[in-house]
């Protein structure tokens, strides 16, 4: 692991969720940006091997007969290219939190560094992980709401209302850090990951009004998007972290020429599914009517509840699957998904996309 020391949050939950279904162990890990944090998290957990920086664990795994398959980053995101591409270079399979990197420049850096490497590359978008969002993604792939007309995401936050001192605020919202892009960087690249997983779309323009309510700040911290997809469907997408009363409100609806779905992330073993004409219909995480996509990432019986960390732990297990069938030689499992690096480069392309377009008050910009 790089980063995810004492002090971070996101490092403790991709730890948890690697380990939920026995699939990796940690052994070696840089943990911080200074050895004296690195060492003092690496020996917190236990780790056998501990690096001051991750150049010399890259070198030194890279060398060593039982060295590293595989490293997660869950640095801030300037640090992801950087780190990632030691990695690549010496064919040790990269697991990414998102968003892929902090600029355009270093996505598109990045996707050649993995097209240029031998090893995997798997980007976290956890929500993809979901039993019930694999379940709309079936649905809407079988044609069972017709062709989409309608896509509606929104990720609303409340907790930078207010000005934050706390170290997870103060990289979030330093551009030379989390990039040029606040909210939308955060969780805008969420929602439109979600939106674009669940319909098989692919968006062509945008036109974005973004605001950096909290005085001076210098990264949005509201979005409010309009999408114009390659099919010919419209979409919304709304993300703020400045709307009090609400946590982590990730919500998508999808509407075709025959019905719609919704699924919210704060109760995410539900699915809602409306044929046109006729009354709603609840579908639930391994319950009736729920298929062999959402099947086959789910672990407990329906009515006992899984959720983030669960759909985590999802992706984790599908790039071990991955990684198994990579050094094995053979064809990854069927059903396999995980969010690639390109799809981490259409994340950043989005979050540029929006920024250029809000400088020119809302103007349309094609998403290339």
């Amino acid at each position: 692991m790089v980063g995810g020391g004492n002090d971070a949050f996101i490092g403790a939950v991709h730890r948890i969720a690697s380990r939920i279904d026995d699939q990796y162990e940690l052994v070696a890990g840089a943990l911080s940006s200074t050895p004296e944090k690195s060492r003092a998290s690496g020996e917190a957990l236990g780790l056998p091997r501990i690096y001051d920086d991750f150049k010399k664990m890259a070198a030194r795994e890279a060398r060593r007969k039982d060295g590293i398959e595989a490293v997660s980053i869950v640095t801030p995101n300037h640090v992801h290219f950087a780190a990632a591409r030691e990695f690549l270079k010496r064919g040790i399979h990269v697991i990414c939190d998102k968003p892929l990197t902090s600029t355009l420049q270093d996505a598109r850096k990045m996707v050649k560094a993995v097209q240029e490497s031998e090893a995997l590359f798997v980007l976290t978008h956890n929500y993809t992980g979901y039993p019930m969002v694999r379940q709309a993604r079936e649905m809407v792939a079988n044609g069972e709401i017709g062709a989409v007309r309608v896509v509606q995401v929104e990720y609303p936050q409340d907790w930078l209302t207010i000005e934050q001192d706390f170290k997870q605020a103060a990289w979030r919202t330093d551009p030379a850090q989390s990039g040029a892009g606040g909210s939308t960087g955060d969780i805008g690249t969420h929602a439109y990951n979600l939106a674009c997983f669940v319909t098989g779309l692919t968006a062509t323009e945008l036109a974005a009004d973004l605001a950096a309510f909290v005085p001076g700040r210098r990264v949005d911290d509201n979005a409010h998007v309009l999408l114009r997809f390659d099919s010919g469907a419209k979409g919304m997408l709304w993300a703020s972290q400045v709307a009090p009363g609400n946590e982590n409100g990730l919500r998508l609806r999808v509407y075709g020429e025959t019905g719609g779905v919704e699924w919210a992330q704060e109760d995410p073993n539900y699915l809602w599914y409306t044929p046109f004409g006729e009354p709603k219909r609840l579908i639930t995480r391994g319950g009736a009517g729920a298929g062999e996509a959402a099947g086959r990432v789910s672990r407990v019986p329906p009515g006992h509840p899984e959720g983030y960390l669960e759909g985590f732990a999802n992706i984790y297990s599908e790039a071990a699957a991955a990684i198994r069938a990579h050094r094995d030689g053979s064809p990854v499992p069927e059903g396999v998904i995980y969010p690639t690096v390109e799809d981490g480069l259409a994340g950043v392309v989005f979050v540029d996309a929006c920024v250029r377009s809000s400088a020119r008050n809302a103007a349309w910009i094609k998403l290339v």
